[in-house]
């Protein structure tokens, strides 16, 4: 099923799914009610909705979530994963599918993407006990932030080849046709953001975490412009400046190993693309004091960023486990970047379904590539980036989750483009 259809399967299982519940109030219902075991997986796969999962516990017991037919069954393979389920489901599903601890028998996407459903429809009703508290802590804010990157994508360069485009674009692609390839939308995302930037040869860009130097490489090479990318990937960097060198554009584009925060000079472009998310809530206002520094009087620039439609915490496994630090804003709370420098929104686009299509050709890939990254890495590694990858398929078909590229400049800036037509123009 295509992300479009599935997304309007998402809006009819949340009707279907409330008028389930209304009728059925108690949604979670067990074909043996024996055990302390299958009444408590009810009454947490109640505060989800009631999902149409089966549920196989260690003895074998099994609890049935709906009376519609299971899309997948999910196997508990001890006592213990139900208590930490209990206690902090989020982090406990991803922790115990991570370790083999839980098996999930179907499409992992699709399972998740009923769970999304059936929660937002019953809207997640809360468990019935307290949960793990939430802890934070003061840091340094750029330290954290090198922490934080070096978790994720320092992980190897080898690691994300067997799975990412050979340009090794980790952002969301645009696909001008849904049966597009990863590798052709990739190059089209690269090009789309550049027609919205509006780029002409000569002028001076920077970007704002420029990942393996993908999108600075193709501004430099495709529109002759001049570009300095920061980022604090030490991986990233060192394959990025060998790229530069291989193309034989090292007089065009610098790459520095620094924090956004420390971007000096003045640029006619200003470009993040798969940032923000990595940026914090708390630093909105310090990432737009850089770009009002850092835009000459005429300069534009473009934000590219997962979103939210309407602001709601993460999954902690995620945070935990996958992207430390991680926060996926609202479009409200994006302004927070702009309106404090009075920085003016041009043109916001929502590319939902193509980061829902990207990620369906990530998970193909990874899973493709299973046994190299088993051999190389571990087991582990492969079940938590393939329930990483799922669950961001889900979210992205279902609207938990959305992608926004939005084009700014100076309030008063007039030398701005006068319709979309050099947008568009070429898809």
């Amino acid at each position: 099923m295509k992300a479009m259809d599935l997304g309007a399967a998402c809006n009819g299982e949340t009707r279907e799914s409330a008028a389930g519940a209304a009728a059925h109030p108690k949604a979670a219902r067990t074909t043996k009610r024996r055990s302390v075991a299958s009444r408590l997986i009810g009454r947490l796969l109640d505060a989800y909705g009631g999902p149409p999962v089966r549920v196989v516990l260690w003895s074998g017991e099994e609890v049935a979530a709906s009376e519609r037919p299971p899309l997948a069954t999910v196997r508990l393979r001890d006592r213990r994963v139900l208590l930490e389920l209990l206690w902090d489901p989020d982090l406990a599903f991803g922790d115990a599918y991570s370790e083999g601890r839980i098996e999930v028998e179907g499409d992992l996407a699709r399972f998740l993407e009923s769970v999304f459903c059936s929660a937002r429809a019953g809207r997640r009703r809360g468990l019935p006990w307290p949960g793990l508290p939430r802890l934070s802590w003061l840091a340094d804010p750029i330290e954290e932030a090198r922490r934080n990157i070096h978790h994720h994508y320092d992980v190897g360069n080898d690691f994300y080849r067997l799975w990412l485009d050979e340009r090794l674009v980790y952002t969301c692609a645009y696909f001008p046709d849904p049966a597009a390839g990863l590798e052709q939308a990739q190059l089209a995302k690269m090009d789309h953001v550049c027609r919205k930037l509006a780029l002409r040869p000569g002028e001076e860009v920077v970007e704002a975490g420029c990942g393996w130097g993908s999108l600075a490489l193709h501004m430099a090479e495709r529109y002759g412009v001049r570009v300095r990318a920061y980022n604090l990937s030490s991986a990233q960097i060192v394959h990025a400046r060998e790229e530069a060198r291989r193309r034989g554009l090292e007089a065009q584009v610098s790459f520095v190993e620094d924090d956004y925060r420390n971007i000096t000079g003045r640029y006619d472009a200003f470009v993040s693309v798969g940032m923000l998310e990595h940026v914090g809530r708390d630093q909105y206002a310090a990432l737009g004091r850089v770009i009002a520094r850092a835009l000459k009087p005429e300069g534009r620039g473009l934000l590219h960023s997962i979103g939210r439609a309407r602001p709601q915490r993460m999954n902690r496994w995620l945070v935990r486990r996958i992207f430390p630090g991680a926060y996926i804003p609202s479009l409200k709370e994006m302004m927070d970047v702009f309106e404090p420098e009075n920085l003016a929104v041009l043109d916001v686009e929502n590319l939902r379904l193509h980061y829902a299509r990207t990620l369906e050709h990530w998970l193909e890939r990874l899973e493709r590539a299973a046994a190299r990254i088993r051999a190389a890495y571990d087991e582990r590694l492969v079940r938590a980036y393939r329930l990483y990858l799922a669950s961001s398929i889900a979210a992205f078909r279902t609207g938990s989750c959305h992608l926004y590229q939005i084009v700014f400049s100076r309030a008063g800036n007039d030398r701005i483009p006068w319709t979309r037509a050099h947008v568009y123009g070429a898809d």
